[in-house]
């Protein structure tokens, strides 16, 4: 089951940290998998307030998130994204295949 490394970030603050970041993170990416379905981009708020960007990172399994975001070619840059956005990370699993709202319901 395919897992997203999910990026809430604010605050960015986009100079010399933030672009070599951006440089280097692409490489990191490729040994486990990773690629962006979502990097920012143009929204449309139809609820609430959404001043922050929003990154999602698809890998084909948690495992494979996980060893992306432990990897020494990651934790190398993770500061210079620290020191330049605040923001909220996580780790989350996808749906299986035929997926349905009502399957996250208790029995």
């Amino acid at each position: 089951m395919q897992a997203y490394a999910v990026a809430r970030l604010r605050a960015v603050q986009f100079g010399p940290g933030i672009r070599t970041y951006l440089e280097r993170i692409d490489a990191t990416l490729a040994p486990y998998g990773g690629r962006f379905l979502i990097h920012g981009g143009a929204r449309v708020v139809l609820e609430g307030g959404w001043p922050d960007d929003l990154v999602v990172i698809a890998f084909p399994g948690m495992d494979h998130a996980r060893a992306w975001y432990a990897s020494t070619p990651y934790q190398e840059i993770l500061a210079l994204r620290t020191a330049h956005a605040r923001g909220d990370v996580m780790l989350i699993e996808g749906t299986a295949p035929g997926h349905r709202g009502i399957d996250v319901l208790p029995a």
